[in-house]
């Protein structure tokens, strides 16, 4: 994870601008909260849209809760309607702004080559209480519990997560954005 610096940018898209009504992204799927309620942990959380500190941009708040062989809390946005995937070849990195509570936090990517729950490609981040651009290149990502190597050309879902120790999570997030750098 790096923090951006006027990096310059030849190619971006837009992923979400947080401007959507009911947590609806710029590709025209939404957003959901899912926690490890899922698989009867105790954590618990919601997302929704808000402004803050001049901006709008979507809060994911919540309690990360350990018990029960739980602890996470994410936002989740699938990247095609469908249940498909998004080829995202043409870009090499994600970038996002947040704002937080100082805590440390994770980008979870999933393609299609993964069929498990727990399986994702990972990056850490640390969210500051002040609006940070946040720059995670793809060959950053850390497979977790996968043999597969990430995948550009087939993505499913990103997912911003508070996750693995008992903690309150504080995450405004906005202008998320695919980009490549020249």
């Amino acid at each position: 994870m790096a923090i951006a610096d006027n990096l310059p940018t030849r190619q971006q898209l837009l992923i979400d601008d947080m401007l959507g009504p009911e947590l609806g992204s710029c590709l025209g799927t939404r957003w959901s909260v899912v926690t490890d309620g899922v698989m009867g942990g105790v954590s618990s959380a919601s997302l929704s849209g808000v402004e803050r500190e001049g901006r709008r941009c979507l809060h994911l708040r919540g309690f990360v809760n350990t018990a029960n062989n739980g602890g996470f809390v994410q936002a989740a946005l699938d990247l095609d309607s469908d249940g498909g995937w998004r080829d995202l070849s043409e870009f090499d990195a994600l970038e996002f702004d947040v704002f937080g509570n100082g805590e440390a936090y994770n980008l979870h990517v999933r393609t299609a080559h993964l069929t498990l729950p727990w399986q994702s490609f990972r990056a850490s981040f640390i969210a500051p209480a002040a609006w940070t651009r946040i720059h995670i290149p793809f060959d950053s990502l850390k497979p977790h519990r996968t043999e597969a190597a990430f995948d550009p050309r087939r993505v499913r879902r990103l997912g911003l997560v508070g996750i693995g120790r008992d903690f309150r999570a504080d995450l405004a997030f906005s202008m998320l954005r695919l980009v490549r750098h020249a």
